[in-house]
């Protein structure tokens, strides 16, 4: 009756577990049903607590920061290389071309930087998930469980 209640524990917890987690939780001291779903909340709580809470964020402002100061850098020497030309255009016209510039290259900078936001949010959200599944595991094996994946 016993090794039945276990089957049919883990089997329970192959369903209910969260994904990355165990998806089967055998007892090695025969612990009870009861004390198996107490441990498995309190390890579950455990590895909640495992997960860094900052989350990347600003991306697109610093890249078209970069991108804007970028552009108007480029604009600057870009019309430095034809000083014969450059310094006859009045600077209200300068003023305008490194302007126009640093606005294309800091809307580029916008997409490259909200990008680069969300591989670093990806690459978080996966090192959470296995720190989370190793406490978890870690937790239920200090228990005296086998933790099958």
């Amino acid at each position: 009756m016993n090794r039945l209640s276990s089957l049919g524990l883990c089997v329970a917890l192959a369903v209910v577990a969260p994904q990355g987690w165990a998806q089967s939780v055998v007892p090695l001291k025969g612990q009870s049903t009861q004390q198996t779903q107490t441990d498995i909340t309190e390890c579950q709580n455990i590895a909640a607590g495992q997960t860094t809470s900052s989350t990347p964020s600003g991306g697109r402002i610093k890249g078209a920061a970069a991108g804007a100061a970028a552009g108007a850098t480029a604009a600057q020497i870009r019309g430095r290389q034809h000083d014969e030309f450059y310094d006859r255009v009045d600077d209200d016209t300068k003023q305008d071309y490194r302007q126009d510039r640093a606005r294309q290259t800091a809307a580029a900078g916008a997409v490259v930087g909200g990008s680069r936001q969300r591989q670093e949010r990806r690459a978080q959200r996966n090192s959470n998930e296995a720190a989370s599944a190793t406490a978890y595991s870690g937790c239920l094996q200090g228990k005296g469980y086998q933790v099958n994946p």
